[in-house]
């Protein structure tokens, strides 16, 4: 039997933390490419005389287009695996939005969104994927929880260099060289990535760390014994409820700072910052909370859900931010807000790599992400009908902070004890 101190050293290091690595940048590159409009929307609405509702219909037709592609890619990704899968998926993505510096039209500018929201929808299938081929069930909330706070140092990102590129040389500059740029991700992700047992430099130890589990059942897991299981519908409901709300925040963010404080391309900066920067913190400590309490002997059920009713809790205040006149409050409430719901969705995403053999795990996320696209694109016409009714916010946050714990019922209704699902019946 190996000694102590070298079984317990994948527990801290190894080749799974450079997948994750990996995954991360990204997450990051993901969410800069889908959150640029939003942050140029203030200015190319002037430029190009949008209302609120043709910035809905742009929105409206990435999610679309995402929500059939996140099915399409979840499926694809488990035939052909995450390292080519990941690869397809990010070069459609990086072409679409260069394609951005050439739309000078609403169609051409949805044309653009569609092939992204095309794209980017491989990005979590191939990435959760990736974490249930390389980390053991204790350690996968962490892992996802890293890996998806990619898409708050994105938004970080964002708002900080593309006003500065935006300034110096246009708002087509800022698409082409943050795209240009990117490819050296595909280089690096393509040198790399390996399955575990395919890849030289994984230790013995690192390996049987990270094959802890019990074995996979043997088979194949079709699509239409997916659909008969509660347990994908526990994790598609709670997708539906809840991704609208992390859209609503990506798209709408730098809109409603400009409607309440008057903020514009050179102020959003330092409240967008400090809004993801506690999205991030969310991020990791939910993924860490359900993590830790796996470790310290608490069983999977109670560890997850747990975790998800804190971060649930968080979301509440957010009703208030219509209320508050002083803007950096209102990001205090925003960002406590954003992270309750990316530590939610750590410890959610985990949730089909808990229930379902890795073989099945892409197309599961495929399931739950097209419902949570679904969930976005209801909230995108809603918002824009909302805001071009009345003007105002409140409505669409009093929805945003009650879908959290609406989205827990669910799941514990259909999983009551998040057992793993059966994959060798009818």
């Amino acid at each position: 039997m190996m000694p102590e101190a070298v079984q317990g050293a994948p527990a801290r290091l190894g080749r799974r933390w450079i997948v994750v690595a990996l995954l991360f940048t990204a997450t990051v590159i993901n969410y800069v490419d889908r959150q640029m409009l939003g942050l140029l929307k203030p200015s190319l609405s002037v430029e190009f005389g949008w209302t609120e509702t043709d910035y809905a219909d742009i929105v409206f037709a990435f999610q679309a287009a995402y929500a059939v592609c996140y099915l399409a890619f979840g499926r694809f990704i488990d035939v052909i695996g995450a390292r080519w899968g990941y690869a397809l998926a990010f070069t459609v993505w990086n072409l679409a939005h260069i394609a951005h510096a050439a739309a000078a039209t609403l169609v051409q500018f949805m044309a653009a969104r569609i092939f992204l929201g095309a794209g980017e929808a491989g990005n979590f299938p191939a990435g959760l994927k990736a974490v249930a081929e390389w980390f053991p069930k204790k350690e996968r909330a962490l892992a996802v929880g890293i890996f998806n706070a990619g898409a708050n140092i994105g938004a970080i990102i964002t708002p900080l260099v593309v006003p500065a590129i935006t300034f110096a040389w246009g708002w087509q500059a800022a698409f082409i060289i943050t795209g240009v740029l990117s490819f050296a991700w595909l280089v690096a992700w393509l040198v790399f990535y390996r399955s575990p047992e395919q890849h030289k430099s994984v230790s013995e130890a690192e390996l049987a760390h990270i094959r802890s589990d019990a074995p996979d059942p043997v088979g194949k897991v079709g699509w239409g014994l997916l659909l008969r299981r509660r347990e994908t519908w526990a994790y598609a409901l709670a997708k539906f409820l809840t991704d609208p709300v992390w859209w609503l925040f990506l798209f709408w963010l730098p809109d409603f700072l400009h409607r309440m404080y008057g903020l514009d391309l050179k102020g959003f900066g330092p409240p967008l910052v400090a809004i993801y920067i506690l999205s991030d913190v969310g991020s990791v400590a939910g993924g860490w909370l359900s993590s830790r309490m796996m470790r310290g002997g608490i069983g999977i059920n109670l560890a997850r859900k747990g975790a998800m009713l804190a971060c649930a809790l968080c979301v509440l205040p957010v009703i208030f931010a219509t209320s508050v006149s002083d803007l950096w409050l209102a990001v205090l409430i925003l960002g406590v807000a954003t992270a309750g719901h990316q530590g939610f969705s750590a410890n959610l995403l985990t949730l089909p790599s808990d229930l379902f053999p890795r073989a099945a795990v892409a197309s599961v996320v495929g399931i739950g992400g097209m419902a949570g696209a679904v969930g976005g694109m209801l909230m995108s016409k809603f918002t824009g009908w909302i805001l071009d009714t009345t003007g105002s916010y409140t409505p669409i946050l009093l929805v945003a902070a009650g879908a959290y714990p609406l989205a827990l019922v669910c799941l514990h209704f259909l999983s009551p004890r998040l057992r793993p699902a059966a994959t060798d019946g009818p």
